[in-house]
């Protein structure tokens, strides 16, 4: 339940840093606002005994103030701001929010992609895992304050589930599922 709202001006921030780029094009002079923010892994996770995408339900909002609701549904996922290779976040983020276990090697890429590319122009790394039950260790929901839901989609519901305008959903979980089903004998083995 969301309630006491208030927006106020973002002085400072470690996450995203407003800033101006001006500059010629074509010799117009030109004006753009943006914000800098952090890189990202998603994860597209395929639950083998289920057939299931492993998905992740939270609050984001910035869509409560579209749509009163504020929770979307997105592949597990986190920012770039540690030390570490893009493969391990992706591996740490499955264990925050999905908790399961999953070695590195069973983490596939499968791209890279800007992202926001009006005001952030952050790039997203995209990430395929497969698991099962044996490799569950904790029931996910992520760490310290966060709220999240672990939320299973039957493949079979897929495309259904993405053209459901009554869901958020964000385009990288549209383009996994559409990946995986445009892929998936690849992704069986």
């Amino acid at each position: 339940m969301i309630k006491n709202v208030t927006i106020v001006a973002c002085e400072n921030s470690d996450f995203v840093k407003p800033k101006r780029m001006q500059y010629l094009q074509n010799e117009v002079p030109k004006i753009w606002d943006m914000v800098e923010v952090h890189d990202s892994v998603a994860i597209l996770l395929y639950h083998e005994e289920h057939d299931t995408f492993v998905v992740v339900k939270q609050f984001r909002p910035p869509v409560y103030l579209k749509n009163d609701d504020g929770y979307t549904y997105e592949l597990c996922a986190g920012i770039v701001d540690k030390d570490k290779s893009l493969v391990e976040i992706a591996h740490e983020e499955i264990l925050e929010e999905c908790g399961f276990y999953v070695p590195l090697d069973h983490i596939h890429k499968i791209t890279s992609f800007y992202t926001a590319v009006g005001f952030a122009g952050s790039v997203q790394t995209l990430y395929m895992a497969r698991v099962n039950e044996s490799m569950r260790v904790s029931e996910g929901g992520g760490v310290d304050v966060e709220m999240i839901e672990v939320v299973e989609i039957a493949v079979a519901e897929a495309k259904v589930f993405v053209m459901n305008e009554t869901k958020a959903k964000t385009p990288g979980l549209m383009f996994g599922f559409g990946w995986f089903l445009e892929n998936e004998e690849l992704t069986k083995r």
